[in-house]
C-alpha cells in the first residue's frame, strides 16, 4: 500500500519547525509538538485558548480512570482503565485593549513554532493585530523538565510594536478540562488555595480516587498589579502587566505537579507533599530550569545520537524519534510503562501493549539500561494482576494482559484480551534481551525467575497436546497478525512459548548453581516442583512448529497455506484501513495478514534461522501483507536488508522515522506512534546497521542505502559504548568506553578495543 507524505514542516538537522498556522493541521501539529519527561506529558495546544478544532490533551504516567463493561461470559473483563485528561497547568488567557486573544478569532501573522531537540524547549511567535489598529509580538515557551519529573515551566513574553498601555494575563491551573474520548469531566476539587505566593489545587478522579496536586507560582518583573482567582475547577491569577513600545513585558511560571495513586495517603498528606516541592524549587526561576534542560538534552545526544549524512529529512526524523523515546521514557519513576500514544495523545486509551517489550525495549536496552530495567520493573510489579488474570480464564501462573495502564487488562475485545497469547512471551524475551546485554543476572534472580516460573505456569496450562499428532501447541488463539481470529498453533505463539520453557528451565539452573539458597526460598515460597520442570522440558520438546519442509516456510497456523487468496494489491485504496471498510468477519478469511508474525520471531530469534530460510518465508508472506499497523514496515525493512533487496528495505524504511512528521497514516492528530518510533531506530541499526543481539555476540553485517553518504550509531554494551560509522567502502567500530568487546562482523569474529577497527562493506548479494 503506498503511503504518501503531507509534507508542511520545515526541514532542520535539530528542530521541528513550522511556519504559518493552518487550522486543518493544527491537531496534527499539537502531537508532534507534544513535551514530555515519562512522568507528565502536554500536546503542543495553545495555552491561550482556542477556539477552532483542538486537543487540549495534559497526562501523567499510570493516572488513570474506570468505566464499566457490560460482560456476560467468564473470563472476559468486567472494567477497563484509561489514562485520564488531567489538569490545564499551562491555562492562560491574554486581553490587551479589551480583546482577548484567540487564533480562531484574533487577526495576528509571522506565526512560528518550533521545538529544539537540543534544547528540550517549545517557542511559538506570532505578531497579533489588535482590532484598535495597534500590534504586538507574542512569545511563548514551554517546557516539561527532563530533571525534575515534578516540575513545568512556561514562559510569556509581549513586545508591544505600536503601543503603550497594560496586558492582563490570567493564568492558572485548570481541573474543569474534558476528556475527549469520554466526552466528560472525570475531576473533582478537593482543596484549592494559596499558601505563601503559591496558588494551588488538588483534584481527585471520580471512580479510581488517583488525585493530583498542581501548584505554581507566577513572577514578572513588568507586573504593576495582581488579583486572585478562584472559580469551578479553577485558581490562579489575573496579572497586570505594563507594556511599553518594543520593551518586552515578561511573565514566567513554575509549576509543580503531583500525581498520587496510593489510597493510604490522606488529603493533606498530598498537599502537603506538592507545597514541600514547590516551596523547595523556590527562587529556581525559569532559566534555571531551561539551564538544566539543556544540559540534559546534551548529555543525551552525546550518548545516543545518530547522524545520517545526504539524507535531510531522514535525519531530522531519527532525532525526532531518539527525542520522543527520551521525552516517553527514561527510567527515573520506575514502574510506569509506555503508552502506544505516549503522554500525547487519548487514542488507545494511554494503555501499553506488547509492543513495549517487543519494539521499545532494545532502544533502551542499547541507550538507557536504567530505562530497560525500569520497564521490565512494571511486569514484576503488577504479576500479581497477571496470576489473578490467568485464575479468570481457567489456567495457572501469569497472563499478562494485552492492554494496560495497572496491570490489569483494559481491552474490552475478548478476541484480543483472551486469545492473544503472546505477551508473557513478549515479557519473557525481553527480560532474556535485557539480561543478555546487559549482564544484570541481579534482576534476573531477585525478580525474573520468578516471572519467567509463573509465565511458565500458564503456558504449560493453557496449551494441549494434538490428539492425532501428539505434538503440544495452543488452540483458539490469535497470533501478532491479528488478521486470523481463533485458530489453532499459531507458529509464533508456539515458537516463543517453546523459547520460553527453555529459558526459564535455563534460568532456573543458572540460578541453583550460582545462588542455591536463594532459590530455595522461591521454590518454596512459589511451590516450584522438579516435575513442573520436567513437564515444561517434555512441552518444550514436543512443541508443534507447522512448516513446509519443501520450501522452508513456516506456517502461520494450522490451515494457513489451504485459505482462500487474496491478492492484496487488487483492494482499491480507498478501502483503506479495512477495519473501517470491511465488515469485521471478513478480515478473517483470507490468507491476509495485518502485520508480520512467522517474520516477527524468525527478527527475534534471527541466529537460529538461516539467510536462505528468511529469504524463503519473507518471499511468501511479504505479498500477504498489507501493513496496516504502523510497526510493520522497520521488520520488512530489517529482513529485507539482510537478504540482499537494498531497494525494498530503503522502500519499507522511507516513512519510517518520519511516519508522525509528514502524517503518513493521516492519523498523527491522535498523538505520536510512540512504539513506531522505537522501529525507526531499530530499523537503522538492525536493518542498515545488521546488528543482531540474540546469539552469544553481537553480530554485524553493516550495508548503507544509495540515498547515504555515511551514517553512525552508539550502543552500550555490557557497560562498553561502542558507535558505528558507515560508509559507501567501509564500517568503522570504535570503543569510546569500558573493556574490550568481542563481535562479529559479516560472521567473522573480532575484538574491538581502544582502537579503530575498519571492515570492508560486504553487500549481501540479492535473492
Amino acid at each position: 500500500m503506498p503511503k504518501i507524505a503531507d509534507k508542511y514542516l520545515v526541514v532542520d538537522p535539530w528542530k521541528v519547525v513550522e511556519e504559518g498556522f493552518d487550522p486543518g493541521r493544527n491537531r496534527v501539529s499539537e502531537s508532534i509538538f507534544s513535551l514530555g519527561n515519562e512522568y507528565m506529558g502536554v500536546r503542543g495546544y495553545p495555552e491561550e485558548g482556542y477556539g477552532g478544532d483542538t486537543l487540549l490533551g495534559s497526562y501523567f504516567n499510570g493516572l488513570y480512570e474506570e468505566s464499566q463493561v457490560a460482560a456476560h461470559y467468564k473470563g472476559i473483563i468486567k472494567s477497563l482503565r484509561f489514562m485520564v485528561n488531567a489538569v490545564d497547568w499551562l491555562y492562560t488567557r491574554i486581553t490587551v485593549d479589551g480583546e482577548t486573544l484567540d487564533l480562531a478569532a484574533s487577526r495576528f501573522s509571522d506565526y512560528r513554532r518550533e521545538v529544539d531537540f537540543r534544547t528540550g524547549i517549545y517557542r511559538r511567535e506570532l505578531t497579533w493585530h489588535l482590532r484598535s489598529g495597534k500590534s504586538l509580538k507574542l512569545a511563548c515557551e514551554r517546557l516539561v523538565s527532563m530533571r525534575n519529573s515534578h516540575l513545568g515551566g512556561q514562559r510569556i513574553t509581549l513586545v508591544p510594536v505600536d503601543l503603550d498601555g497594560e496586558a492582563t494575563i490570567r493564568t492558572g491551573l485548570d481541573f474543569s478540562v474534558l476528556h475527549e474520548d469520554q466526552g466528560r469531566r472525570y475531576w473533582s476539587v478537593l482543596r484549592q488555595e494559596e499558601e505563601q505566593g503559591i496558588a494551588a489545587i488538588l483534584g481527585q478522579t471520580e471512580n479510581t480516587g488517583n488525585r493530583l496536586f498542581s501548584g505554581f507560582r507566577a513572577v514578572s518583573l513588568d507586573e504593576t498589579g495582581r488579583q486572585p482567582v478562584v472559580e469551578d475547577g479553577l485558581i490562579g491569577y489575573d496579572l497586570k502587566l505594563k507594556l511599553e513600545q518594543g520593551v518586552s513585558a515578561v511573565m514566567d511560571k513554575l509549576v509543580i505537579n503531583v500525581a498520587e495513586k496510593d489510597q493510604g495517603l490522606d488529603d493533606n498528606a498530598v498537599w502537603r507533599q506538592g507545597m514541600d516541592l514547590a516551596e523547595a524549587i523556590r527562587g529556581k526561576g525559569y532559566d534555571h530550569a531551561a539551564e538544566e534542560q539543556q544540559a540534559y538534552w546534551q548529555q543525551v545526544w552525546e550518548a545516543s545520537d545518530i547522524e545520517i549524512a545526504g539524507d535531510p529529512d531522514n535525519q531530522q526524523g531519527i532525532r525526532f524519534c531518539i527525542f520522543q523515546m527520551y521525552q516517553t521514557y527514561h527510567g527515573d519513576n520506575p514502574g510506569f510503562n509506555i503508552g502506544a500514544k505516549g503522554l500525547t495523545g487519548e487514542a488507545y486509551r494511554g494503555l501499553a501493549f506488547w509492543d513495549t517489550e517487543s519494539y521499545c525495549l532494545p532502544f533502551y536496552i542499547f541507550n538507557n539500561p536504567k530505562a530497560a530495567k525500569s520497564l521490565l520493573e512494571f511486569r514484576y510489579k503488577s504479576l500479581p494482576h497477571a496470576l489473578q488474570r490467568a485464575k479468570e480464564l481457567d489456567c495457572e501462573g501469569a497472563f499478562y494482559p494485552i492492554a494496560t495502564i495497572d496491570g490489569t487488562e483494559s481491552c474490552d475485545l475478548w478476541q484480543h484480551s483472551n486469545l492473544q497469547l503472546h505477551v508473557g512471551t513478549a515479557v519473557a524475551y525481553g527480560l532474556r534481551h535485557y539480561v543478555t546485554i546487559t549482564g544484570d543476572t541481579s534482576f534476573l534472580h531477585d525478580k525474573g525467575v520468578e516471572m519467567l516460573i509463573q509465565i511458565s505456569r500458564f503456558y504449560a496450562t493453557r496449551g494441549q497436546f494434538g490428539q492425532k499428532s501428539g505434538e503440544y501447541g495452543y488452540f483458539g488463539v490469535m497470533g501478532p497478525d491479528e488478521f486470523q481470529l481463533m485458530v489453532n498453533n499459531n507458529c509464533y505463539i508456539n515458537w516463543m512459548a517453546k523459547k520460553l520453557f527453555e529459558y526459564t528451565l535455563e534460568s532456573i539452573q543458572g540460578m541453583q548453581d550460582t545462588e542455591p539458597e536463594k532459590f530455595a526460598l522461591l521454590a518454596e515460597r512459589i511451590g516450584l516442583t522438579d516435575e513442573e520442570q520436567a513437564d515444561w522440558k517434555h512441552k518444550a520438546d514436543h512443541m508443534k512448529i507447522p512448516r513446509d519442509e519443501v520450501t522452508d516456510v513456516y506456517e502461520e497456523h494450522d490451515g494457513f497455506f489451504d485459505m482462500p487468496h487474496l491478492d492484496i494489491h487488487s483492494i482499491p485504496v480507498t478501502e483503506f484501513p479495512l477495519y473501517s471498510h470491511w465488515s469485521y468477519d471478513r478480515l478473517y478469511r483470507y490468507d491476509m495478514i495485518k502485520q508480520p508474525d512467522v517474520l516477527m520471531f524468525m527478527f527475534l530469534y534471527s541466529s537460529q534461522f538461516t539467510r536462505e530460510e528468511k529469504r524463503a518465508n519473507y518471499d511468501y508472506y511479504e505479498p500477504r501483507c498489507i501493513h496496516e499497523s504502523s510497526l510493520s514496515p522497520s521488520i520488512h525493512s530489517i529482513l529485507a536488508a539482510e537478504i540482499g533487496r537494498p531497494e525494498e528495505a530503503y522502500r519499507f524504511f522511507e516513512f519510517a522515522t518520519r511516519l508522525d512528521l509528514d502524517n503518513y497514516n493521516r492519523n498523527t492528530r491522535e498523538g505520536l506512534h510512540t512504539t513506531s518510533i522505537a522501529a525507526a531506530w531499530m530499523n537503522i541499526v538492525y536493518g542498515f546497521g545488521g546488528m543482531r543481539s540474540d546469539g552469544d555476540k553481537l553480530q554485524f553485517a553493516p550495508s548503507i542505502p544509495e540515498q547515504w553518504t555515511h551514517y553512525s550509531f552508539p550502543i552500550t554494551f555490557r557497560g562498553s559504548r561502542l558507535t558505528v560509522e558507515v560508509n559507501k567502502d567501509e564500517a568503522v567500530f570504535k570503543l569510546v568506553s569500558g573493556e574490550p568487546m568481542d563481535i562479529a562482523v559479516y560472521g567473522r569474529s573480532l575484538t574491538v578495543d581502544g582502537s579503530e577497527l575498519r571492515v570492508p562493506l560486504d553487500q549481501v548479494k540479492v535473492g
